[in-house]
């Protein structure tokens, strides 16, 4: 008998395997069965319940199971499901499952084989809680899981040890102080001052005096001596923000202070030598700035020794859903009711509109929604996002190639465009995937995570495009995809369609 200890499973079902049961006990796993949501809620409330076992066959209806949703969401919690072939048919239980579910199995089936789900799905949360301990769980920190996050925690674990400049490149909103923040709290410079100066806020007649301080009498108004930001971060870290909307004036006078590393107050003749890291932000196209002649060059190099880029959220998959929950939970005691979660309607809308403030606006929205709401579940109309739910009659021919072409667009995006994968999740042959994307007029990305990474999109809809070099499809591998797919058996359609792979 395994006498390592795995976790604790919650086993939700109206009559329980006992086989099941006994395997999981000897493989490690305490095992607790409950049959109703409300006796399910309450464990997880009370144990660290690491994976969840749901078994829809042994009596559940379809709108039981939709019920059971909040459960599901559960964070930190793998979800399996045993059900039969006749279930897996109805719609919105593949729907449950794709949202929910890191794995199914189809009955009758050996008990081995779902305990091996279990498995998979106590390592793919382990994962996650690995993946976590890169990210920050404070609310002053980043959240995220996809590889262009992840991505961007490991370029912030590298970077902090360091003490050069570092430029943070990334649309408004999408957390670029918070990036700044994360680096300073991770440098040896975290036990000193971390100062923010936002450049396009202040005028820039005040802007030299702001950055540089100045002394008793410097000019008429100044009754006292003042310590200018750059001084007040001594010892510490200090994060210029839309650094592009500094003026070529104080451009000069902050090249020789990166230069000299001294600074002068106005007024005064005394350099005064100032330990500072120096962390910029900004959305604008620096480059461009330079070749225009708006920023100076030599700045720009001083500035730009480590670069970092913020990834929009309209690229960052799963997150969205992630962060909106998040913020839900944070705000939730803005509203008198209690509010359950988001609709599924609410979902599919945040992951269809195309989030120009990021960030921002995902937490204005929903902020408004948790107090605006006149019910238990957070809508659309809610989020003001009514018009990105298409509620357009088409034909079944219409509705199947939207789904086939959204399951292919979210595989792209969740593997970084390795296309080996997103056949592989798709079940589909490479050949077939080809073809397929021919189709829908898809390209592949470059197949490796780049923070930053962005698709064609307009407005609600979906990326109209996925762009990138080095991935484009060849003559001879489209010729390819034609002689070896031309015709799909009809499972494998279904496989594409509802972007699982059979087990």
């Amino acid at each position: 008998m395994n006498e390592e200890f795995l976790g604790h499973l919650l086993y939700v079902s109206c009559t329980p395997d006992p086989q099941v049961q006994d395997l999981l006990a000897e493989r490690g796993w305490t095992v607790s069965t409950v049959e109703s949501l409300r006796d399910g809620q309450r464990l997880l409330a009370k144990e660290p319940i690491t994976v969840g076992l749901f078994d829809f066959s042994s009596g559940y209806t379809v709108q039981q199971i939709a019920a059971f949703e909040t459960m599901f969401t559960a964070p930190r919690v793998g979800w399996v499901i045993t059900l039969s072939e006749a279930q897996l048919a109805q719609p919105m239980v593949r729907r449950l499952i794709r949202l929910y579910f890191l794995d199914f199995a189809i009955l009758p089936c050996p008990a081995r084989r779902i305990v091996g789900s279990i498995g998979h799905a106590h390592g793919m949360i382990t994962l996650d809680q690995s993946a976590a301990e890169l990210a920050p769980a404070d609310d002053t920190e980043m959240i995220g899981t996809c590889d262009a996050m992840l991505s961007m925690f490991r370029s912030i674990g590298k970077v902090a040890q360091t003490d050069a400049p570092v430029l943070v490149y990334g649309e408004s909103g999408t957390g670029k102080e918070l990036t700044a923040a994360s680096i300073h709290r991770r440098s040896i410079r975290r036990k000193g001052p971390f100062v923010t100066i936002n450049c396009g806020a202040i005028p820039h007649t005040l802007l030299q005096s702001e950055l540089f301080g100045y002394e008793r009498g410097a000019f008429t108004g100044a009754h006292q001596q003042k310590i200018g930001h750059v001084e007040a971060a001594h010892g510490g870290t200090l994060f210029l923000d839309e650094i592009g909307d500094l003026p070529l004036e104080s451009q000069v006078s902050f090249l020789r202070f990166l230069q000299e590393r001294k600074i002068q107050r106005l007024g005064s003749h005394e350099h005064i030598p100032v330990d500072v890291r120096v962390i910029s932000a900004t959305h604008a196209n620096l480059e461009d700035a330079v070749r225009a002649g708006t920023f100076r060059a030599d700045l720009y190099h001083r500035l730009c020794v480590l670069r970092l880029e913020e990834p929009p959220l309209r690229s960052r998959g799963k997150d969205i859903e992630i962060l909106a929950r998040h913020t839900l939970e944070r705000y939730r005691a803005d509203s008198p009711r209690r509010i359950r979660g988001f609709s599924e309607a609410a979902l599919e809308a945040m992951y269809s509109y195309h989030w120009p403030g990021n960030i921002r606006e995902l937490i204005n929205r929903v902020r408004r929604a948790i107090v605006m709401t006149e019910g238990r579940v957070i809508t659309p109309a809610d989020l003001e996002l009514e018009h990105c739910v298409d509620d357009r009659v088409g034909t079944l021919v219409d509705a199947r190639e939207a789904a086939e072409r959204h399951a292919i667009e979210d595989a792209l995006l969740r593997h970084n465009s390795r296309l080996n994968q997103v056949a592989q999740e798709l079940g589909v042959s490479r050949a077939t995937l080809y073809r397929l994307m021919q189709t829908h007029g898809l390209r592949a990305r470059a197949s490796h995570p780049t923070p930053g990474m962005s698709t064609d999109t307009n407005g609600c809809g979906h990326a109209t495009g996925i762009k990138g070099d080095g991935a484009e499809l060849h003559d001879a591998e489209l010729h390819h995809a034609k002689a070896a797919g031309m015709d799909r058996p009809a499972d494998v359609y279904l496989n594409a369609l509802s972007g699982w792979k059979k087990p």
